[in-house]
C-alpha cells in the first residue's frame, strides 16, 4: 500500500546512462491531473481550430506516436574521455592525418592477401605465405598497437590481440576483421582503372582490392588504436581485436580456429559486445539511414548430380545425364522460394524503420504502421517492398546455380553432370527446411526420367526397373550453415542502443555538427556470412556493421568483389573516427 511519502523514478530524458530523480506521489498526482487537462485542451484546440485534420488523421497521428516503431536514442559522446575524443576527432579532420591514412590503407592494400577455395592446410600450400609479409607490414606500420598490445598467433595467420583494460571484471569489447581478400581474375586486369593492388590514391579514393572488403575495417580499427595509444589512452575495459585470414572461404583455417582460443581467453557469453564487418549507411526515401546487422543469414551449397550410361554419341538416348541437369535447373530456376515479410525478423524491422523517412508514400508507411496487427496491410508492405529485388532476396531464402560440369569428349556420352547451387537461408527459415524443400520440387522430376533419387542420404524412389540412372542431392564442400539468431534490440538491450549512439556521435562529428539527428539507424540483416559464424558463443550481442557511405565507397557498387574496389579517404577516416568512439563509449559503459 503506498503512502503519501512513497517515491518512484523518472528517467530525464536526453541522458545517457539514464539518471534517475525521485518525485512523491502527490506530484505524481499533481502532474497527472496537469497532463490530463493539457490533453483535453490540446484536443479541444485542434478539433475547433481552423487548421484542424479530421478524426482519421489523428487516429493515424496517434497511434504512429504511441507504436513505438523503431525506437531512436540520441548520439553518444564520450563524458569521461571527452578531452581525448575531441582532440582525436580534430586531428582527423587535418590534411596531414589523412595523408596519413592514405599510407596506412594503401600500404595494406598493395600485399595480395588473396584466399582460394580448397586451400590446403597452413605450412603445406605456399599461397598462404603472403600472409607472413602482411603480418610484417602490420607490425611496422602499427609499431604501439604492436608494442603493447599482447599478441596471440593461431594456425600460424590468425592473430587476436588483446589490449589489456585495468578493471579485469568488466567483460572485454572484440572486435573482428579479416586479413585476406578475394581473389582478382587475370582476364579483369586490363578493366581495373587502377592496377588492384597499386593502392593508388587519386587524391580522392584508394583504389585496390581489399580497400573496401574488408582491410578498411582491419587498418581502420588498427588505425584507432594507433592513434589512441600516441595519446597515452589506458582502457579501463579490454579491447580485443581477432583477425581471421580466410574469411571469403568460409574461414575454415582462420575464425573457426580462432573460436576456441577466444572462448578460452574469457568464456561463453564473455565478451560485451562484438563487431565485425558488415553494411554501412545510405539514403533511403529521402533519409539516412544506418542499418547494423543483428543476424546473418544460414548458408548450403547443394551438389546435384545425374549419373546415367556411357556409350558412343552416334547412338545417344532421347537424354544423356547433362540434358537431364539442364531440365532440373531449368525447373529450379522456375520455381524459387516463396518469400514472405515476417513479423519479427530483421527486415520486417527494417521496413518498420522506414516509416520515419520523408519521402516514403504516405499509403506505404499507413500500412507499415497497421502491419504488426493487420495481414491485409503486411501484404500490401511485402508486395511493394518486393519491388526492390535486392530487399526481397535479403527476406527469403535464396538460390543460384554458380558451378556446372559435364562430359570428358565429344564423342563420348556423359555419364556424369552435376552442378551446384548455393543457397543463403532465410532467418526465419532453417537447413532442414532448404533440403526438403529442393528434394521435393525434383522428386516428380525423378520420376520422370526413370531416377532412382537419393536425397541427403535417404532413398526418395527407386526407379522402375531397369532405371535409366540415379539423381543424388548432397551437401557440397561443408555442411549447411544455419541463420544466425538475433541480437537483441530492444529497450533494455544496452549494447544496441550504444552501438547506435555511436554511431550517430562518429557521423556527426565527421561533419562537424552536434546533436543533430539526421541519420536513422535501423536493424538490418548481412547479406552474407561473416567470420562470427564461429563466434556465437562469446556474446548474444554481435552485429556486422561497417561505418561508410554507401555513396562514398561503402557498398556493392563500390567494386566488392569485382573490379574497381575503392573506398573515398573522408569515408575511411570516418570509419577511424566510429571505431575511435566506439572503444571510448564501451569503455565508460555501463556494460557488465
Amino acid at each position: 500500500m503506498s503512502t503519501s511519502n512513497e517515491k518512484t523514478d523518472k528517467i530525464l530524458p536526453g541522458t545517457w546512462p539514464p539518471r534517475r530523480v525521485s518525485l512523491s506521489t502527490s506530484k505524481r498526482v499533481s502532474l497527472k491531473a496537469g497532463l490530463v487537462v493539457l490533453a483535453v485542451v490540446a484536443f479541444t484546440f485542434l478539433w475547433s481550430s481552423p487548421f484542424a485534420i479530421g478524426p482519421h488523421d489523428i487516429h493515424e497521428q496517434l497511434e504512429t506516436n504511441n507504436a513505438d516503431i523503431c525506437p531512436q536514442v540520441s548520439e553518444l559522446i564520450p563524458r569521461s574521455n571527452f578531452a581525448l575524443w575531441k582532440a582525436l576527432g580534430d586531428t582527423y579532420g587535418t590534411d596531414a592525418f589523412k595523408m596519413r591514412a592514405v599510407d596506412w590503407l594503401a600500404g595494406a592494400v598493395k600485399i595480395p592477401t588473396e584466399s582460394y577455395d580448397q586451400m590446403g592446410p597452413v605450412g603445406t600450400d605456399p599461397r598462404w605465405d603472403k600472409f607472413s609479409t602482411f603480418y610484417d607490414y602490420m607490425s611496422t606500420a602499427f609499431p604501439l598497437v604492436h608494442s603493447t598490445l599482447e599478441l596471440t598467433k593461431v594456425n600460424t595467420y590468425g592473430l587476436i590481440y588483446v589490449w589489456k583494460g585495468t578493471d579485469s571484471s568488466l567483460q572485454p569489447l572484440l572486435l573482428a576483421a579479416h586479413q585476406d581478400v578475394v581473389p582478382v581474375e587475370e582476364t579483369t586486369i586490363d578493366q581495373w582503372q587502377y592496377p588492384p593492388f597499386s593502392g593508388h590514391f587519386d587524391g580522392e579514393r584508394v583504389w585496390g582490392r581489399g580497400s573496401q572488403d574488408d582491410k578498411s575495417g582491419l587498418i581502420g580499427i588498427r588505425s584507432a588504436m594507433e592513434s589512441m595509444l600516441e595519446n597515452k589512452f589506458q582502457p579501463t575495459r579490454t579491447v580485443v581485436l581477432a583477425s581471421g585470414f580466410d574469411e571469403e572461404t568460409s574461414g575454415l583455417h582462420g575464425a573457426q580456429t580462432l573460436a576456441p582460443v577466444l572462448l578460452e581467453m574469457f568464456g561463453e557469453n564473455g565478451y560485451a559486445m562484438l563487431v565485425d564487418e558488415g553494411s554501412g549507411y545510405g539514403e533511403q526515401f529521402g533519409r539516412v539511414i544506418a542499418t547494423p546487422g543483428i543476424s546473418e543469414k544460414g548458408y548450403m551449397d547443394v551438389m546435384i548430380n545425374v549419373a546415367s550410361p556411357g556409350g558412343h554419341s552416334s547412338i545417344p538416348p532421347p537424354h544423356t545425364s547433362i540434358g537431364i541437369l539442364a531440365d532440373i535447373l531449368v525447373n529450379l530456376e522456375k520455381n524459387p522460394f516463396e518469400v514472405h515479410l515476417e513479423r519479427g525478423s530483421p527486415t520486417y524491422m527494417s521496413a518498420q524503420c522506414l516509416i520515419h523517412a520523408p519521402e516514403l508514400p504516405a499509403s506505404l508507411r499507413r500500412d507499415i504502421i497497421h502491419a504488426e496487427r493487420n495481414e491485409g496491410a503486411l501484404h500490401r508492405v511485402e508486395q511493394e517492398l518486393f519491388k526492390d529485388p535486392q530487399f526481397k532476396s535479403l527476406v527469403g531464402t535464396t538460390q543460384a546455380i554458380d558451378l556446372i560440369n559435364g562430359g570428358v569428349k565429344v564423342n563420348a556420352l556423359p555419364e556424369q553432370a552435376w552442378a551446384v547451387v548455393n543457397h543463403r537461408i532465410s532467418t526465419q527459415s532453417s537447413v532442414s527446411a532448404t533440403k526438403q524443400r529442393d528434394t521435393e520440387l525434383l522428386t516428380s522430376i525423378a520420376s520422370s526420367f526413370n531416377l532412382s533419387y537419393t536425397a541427403f542420404g535417404a532413398r526418395i524412389t527407386d526407379a522402375d526397373a531397369p532405371a535409366f540412372g540415379i539423381l543424388t542431392l548432397s551437401e557440397a564442400y561443408t555442411h549447411g550453415l544455419e541463420p544466425a539468431a538475433l541480437s537483441p534490440t530492444g529497450h533494455d538491450a544496452v549494447p544496441y542502443q550504444l552501438l547506435s549512439g555511436t554511431i550517430k556521435a562518429a557521423y556527426n562529428s565527421h561533419r562537424g555538427v552536434s546533436g543533430d539527428d539526421s541519420l536513422l539507424i535501423s536493424p538490418g540483416i548481412m547479406s552474407g556470412n561473416t567470420d562470427t559464424r564461429y563466434y556465437w558463443k562469446l556474446t548474444e550481442h554481435i552485429f556486422r556493421y561497417g561505418h561508410t557511405d554507401g555513396a562514398g565507397g561503402g557498398s556493392l557498387s563500390s567494386g566488392v568483389h569485382t573490379v574497381n574496389e575503392a573506398i573515398t579517404i573522408g569515408s575511411f577516416v570516418e570509419m577511424i573516427r566510429f571505431f575511435t568512439t566506439l572503444i571510448l563509449n564501451v569503455d565508460e559503459s555501463a556494460l557488465p
